[in-house]
């Protein structure tokens, strides 16, 4: 299939796939495949947040980042490579660069009803107590219409519909809370510091609540930097490493970005909640044999998810 230069990320309806008829679920299916073997992204409406939901999760998040550093610092747990807390400002940085990027965030994994013994136990500051309520309706309802897009993948890939079901359900996913705090001396900077660098996601599929202002870029095939937008009411779905590595390069984890805003802004908050979806650490990620031929041979060595997590980890500065 030839690649498609899209000037905007395709948005499609996930009601058409989840209630729809069976002639809308494979429209819905042909579209998102047709999207994520080209751009990697897709915009997403009936995902199931509530206006009220995201509302009050944004609200609660800034009330945590507004806290001063050295509170925000008790929440943070270096032993745990960045997998649930507080992860303080310029920590983490883009595979293969030395500078951080200008961001802090707050990690929170499974609820304690579906943790696994391999996995941390999510931490709560006290000062915002409603963040444990709010991030949790959240991971559960982003969870829910994370494996509705697993589902149509697998369609896509000729496999069976509940193919990933059993991968994810308990899986490692994070909801990740962002802060892009101010800068009020841009030249202070190093000349290469940017709010996200340039980069890959590491899991399956990552599924991003609206920010709250302009910056996320995406890499076209062609090398051009296109803006992501979604209306209010949609969420942006992308294509992470690890299923990019399971479909043999079939589906693209697109390269994007978080550029800063003029110099003007530079004094500006920017929020976001990615929700990143990982599968159970032993899922195989080899290649699918379905994705492997002789136009396409095997890309990737065989690794698991827990493997691929820890090898990134290392490498994006959370883990020594």
């Amino acid at each position: 299939m030839a690649d498609i230069l899209y000037d905007e990320v395709p948005s499609l309806d996930l009601a058409d796939f989840t209630s729809g008829t069976e002639d809308q679920k494979m429209d819905f299916v042909k579209s998102l495949g047709k999207a994520y073997t080209n751009i990697g992204f897709v915009s997403i409406k009936n995902h199931g947040l509530s206006d009220d939901l995201t509302s009050n999760l944004y609200e609660a998040v800034e009330k945590f980042f507004r806290l001063p550093d050295e509170v925000k610092e008790r929440y943070e747990k270096k032993e745990l490579a960045g997998q649930r807390g507080y992860i303080s400002k310029g920590r983490e940085k883009a595979k293969g660069r030395n500078t951080g990027d200008l961001k802090e965030f707050f990690h929170v994994g499974q609820p304690k009803k579906n943790q696994r013994e391999d996995y941390p136990d999510n931490i709560w500051p006290s000062e915002v107590p409603e963040l444990e309520k709010y991030t949790t309706e959240a991971y559960m309802t982003l969870l829910q219409a994370g494996m509705s897009m697993l589902r149509a993948i697998a369609l896509y890939l000729e496999l069976p519909e509940n193919y990933f079901d059993d991968k994810v359900k308990d899986g490692n996913s994070i909801l990740r809370p962002i802060h892009y705090f101010p800068i009020e001396d841009p030249d202070a900077l190093p000349p290469d510091a940017v709010r996200a660098a340039e980069h890959g996601d590491i899991n399956l599929i990552t599924l991003l609540m609206g920010a709250s202002a302009d910056g996320l870029q995406v890499l076209r095939r062609d090398g051009k930097w296109i803006p992501i937008t979604a209306l209010p009411d949609q969420i942006v779905v992308n294509v992470g490493d690890m299923l990019e590595r399971h479909t043999n390069g079939k589906l693209k984890s697109t390269i994007h970005r978080v550029v800063n805003p003029p110099r003007e802004l530079m004094h500006t908050s920017r929020f976001s909640i990615p929700f990143f979806m990982h599968p159970v650490s032993e899922m195989d990620l080899s290649c699918l044999e379905g994705c492997v031929d002789e136009e396409h041979p095997k890309a990737f060595e065989d690794i698991t998810a827990g493997e691929f997590l820890d090898e990134r980890l290392k490498e994006i500065g959370l883990k020594s």
